[in-house]
């Protein structure tokens, strides 16, 4: 059996997974995405049993994954995986068809319509690119001059997605939000991201703390696994005044070194142990 990796900078968690390969004696090779090249009229799968993605780019993800899926090779995750989790209006709709508890959302595709859920909605509410990760390019509206003013911004900008305006109800959280791992159909991890600032991500500063993992955080993460098509993927779960939890986000390539910090946990292990128990139940079978 081999595994790819397909990524593009190696950072904490691509060395962790490396690692967890080269400990149970995983043949693996990492392959440098920027550096591919894919034949669209033909070839063949390769010597690889799967290719774990870890793209960076969601675009190199979204098109690696399905040539390699037409190709007949495994990725993890799945080609619909990523297309549902790397676009915020696709993942609210899988969430909502679900039954998964989610924030209230708006889309529309100009200013005007835009401005109007958002008064309808009422402020603050959250401006968040449907394409984009790390929290980056979101805005807190907290009145009508702010929203006109983005709006207008965003108009003027003139690119693909500046015409789609993705509006969600703002949250007051309590200074955290909570993110989880779920790796198949088990929730690896649950931690705190705390922050004084309202978009707590790692990556933008926010600290990460264990959470014991309460049956209703179990149950909400794998729900809105399931609703996006199951893998390996992180949720990130809000908690609304009333006590309600309710998922924001689903990440289809999770950083976890945050978590890896806060919870000392395997993370990495648990993750190739789940790939390599699915290719045993699949050996002998389609991917024999």
């Amino acid at each position: 059996m081999k595994i790819g990796v397909l990524c593009s900078c190696v950072r904490l968690e691509e060395k962790l997974i490396f690692q967890a390969l080269e400990k149970r004696r995983v043949d693996f090779e990492r392959i440098d995405v920027r550096r591919a090249a894919f034949n669209l009229n033909g070839g063949h799968r390769g010597d690889y049993d799967v290719i774990l993605m870890r793209c960076l780019s969601h675009s190199h993800a979204l098109y690696a994954a399905k040539i390699l899926d037409e190709r007949g090779v495994r990725t993890v995750n799945s080609h619909k995986v990523i297309a549902t989790c790397g676009d915020k209006v696709l993942t609210t709709l899988a969430l909502l068809e679900h039954g998964v508890p989610t924030p209230l959302t708006a889309i529309a595709f100009g200013p005007e319509p835009a401005l109007a859920a958002i008064e309808e909605m009422g402020y603050p509410v959250v401006l968040k690119p449907p394409i984009g990760s790390w929290g980056r390019l979101m805005a807190k509206l907290n009145d009508r001059q702010a929203a006109e003013a983005l709006l207008e911004h965003k108009q003027a900008l003139g690119g693909p997605d500046d015409s789609v305006f993705y509006i969600q109800d703002y949250i007051e959280k309590p200074g955290r939000d909570i993110r989880a791992l779920v790796v198949g159909d088990e929730t690896a991890y649950a931690i705190y991201r705390n922050s004084s600032h309202w978009i707590t991500n790692t990556a933008r500063g926010g600290k990460a703390s264990n959470l014991p993992i309460t049956p209703e955080i179990d149950g909400l993460s794998r729900a809105a696994a399931r609703a996006v098509g199951g893998g390996i993927v992180a949720v990130d779960i809000l908690e609304a005044p009333d006590g309600h939890l309710l998922v924001s986000e689903v990440n289809h390539t999770p950083e976890f070194h945050g978590a890896f910090e806060a919870t000392g946990m395997d993370i990495a292990g648990r993750m190739v142990e789940y790939i390599l128990g699915e290719l045993r139940g699949t050996k002998g079978s389609q991917w024999g």
